[in-house]
């Protein structure tokens, strides 16, 4: 028989502008009855721009959230503030960032012990980047970083496996300037670009979802660029 998949578990969680509407959801056999059990990764994914449609139940953020819980990973969708039933307004990625860190501060301790596995798509990707020098995750994906659309120049720099993901034919963000912004930081990141891929990866969604879940089961150090 089949293993079951959990009902994701629908949350609000107190954010510092208001209560913060959050999906929880459990990798296959797994749920929130299932028994005490520690996991060694907790997933957050941080959706695109929130005045643009911009939603956790958006389709690349929930793909992404998909390889996490393939990977054994309980995984967090939440949306910023004022998107969905979450309190408060759109505040340029300064409150979106502590948005983020009380999300991080529930997820730990709802599964204490769990390593942080961090991931964004476009503006969520810059939040996740802005949330580095409060957080220190053991994986980090950013998915179609918007460099030029945003200040990327005074991030920190990430310091564990980061991978990035990127169409080359993105309509929306330049994947050439992401190429040289990535090479620029020093940090060594790991380059996936899906050729004939958009901003949203229209019909590349499987290739998304196999691209991240390669990243998460490759060993640390395997950090060179590709195209698939």
């Amino acid at each position: 028989m089949a293993s079951s998949i959990a009902a994701p578990e629908r949350l609000s969680i107190d954010g510092p502008s208001g209560a913060l509407e959050a999906l929880l959801e459990w990798p296959v056999g797994e749920g929130p009855h299932a028994g005490p059990r520690e996991f060694a990764a907790v997933g957050i994914v941080c959706h695109p721009h929130p005045l643009f449609g911009g939603a956790m139940t958006n389709k690349v953020v929930h793909t992404v959230a998909r390889a996490f819980r393939d990977h054994g990973a309980p995984t967090l969708r939440f949306n910023f503030r004022g998107v969905g039933a979450s309190g408060g307004q759109y505040d340029e990625g300064r409150g979106e960032t502590e948005d983020l860190l009380a999300v991080a501060a529930w997820a730990a301790r709802r599964l204490p012990g769990a390593a942080l596995w961090l991931a964004g798509f476009s503006f969520g990707s810059w939040v996740a980047l802005r949330a580095l020098d409060r957080l220190a995750p053991q994986r980090l994906v950013t998915v179609a970083p918007p460099v030029g659309r945003w200040d990327f120049g005074a991030l920190t720099r990430p310091r564990c496996p980061w991978l990035i993901v990127q169409g080359d034919q993105d309509e929306l963000v330049d994947a050439r300037r992401v190429a040289n912004w990535a090479e620029a930081t020093g940090a060594g990141p790991r380059r996936e670009v899906l050729a004939g891929a958009d901003h949203f990866f229209h019909g590349r969604l499987h290739d998304l979802r196999d691209v991240v879940s390669g990243f998460l089961g490759m060993p640390e150090g395997s950090d060179q660029a590709r195209s698939v």
